[in-house]
């Protein structure tokens, strides 16, 4: 089993997959500080192999929780982690940033853009997990 962390979601969203099918999801509504670990602690228990998380874009405080995490994980425990776009998991819109400014993807290049009015963009777990594409790094994409 594969668990993917949204990490850029507001709730935090973990979604397992079976098989690379969608089977089950989770939606933490405290802090990522709190009760992240106790998730992962969980799922290892239930059998995940391997961990996805949205390294980016952006610093969210959640991200870096993330990953500080999952990175002691693999140290100590040998589960490895890698890291997905956060626009894999909204449809390439732009992602919040800080007041009016924006992430958009422009080809391969993520850059900062200032909106007028709010931008409204939901994240999706995707169904099947071969829908995501593994990043070559895994470090948070700030």
């Amino acid at each position: 089993m594969v668990a993917v962390i949204n990490t850029i979601a507001s709730p935090l969203e973990v979604a397992v997959y079976r098989d690379g099918i969608l089977f089950k999801r989770v939606t933490l509504d405290g802090l990522a500080s709190d009760e992240l670990l106790p998730l992962l602690l969980e799922l290892l228990k239930e059998g995940v192999s391997s961990f996805l998380y949205t390294s980016g874009p952006g610093s969210h405080m959640a991200t870096k929780i993330c990953y500080t995490l999952l990175k002691s994980v693999e140290v100590l425990k040998g589960v490895p982690f890698y890291a997905v776009s956060g626009f894999d998991l909204n449809g390439n819109e732009p992602i919040k940033a800080l007041g009016k400014l924006y992430f958009i993807k422009e080809k391969e290049n993520i850059i900062t853009k200032k909106f007028q009015e709010a931008v409204e963009s939901s994240f999706v777990m995707p169904v099947r997990l071969e829908h995501l594409k593994v990043l070559e790094c895994n470090e948070p994409d700030y």
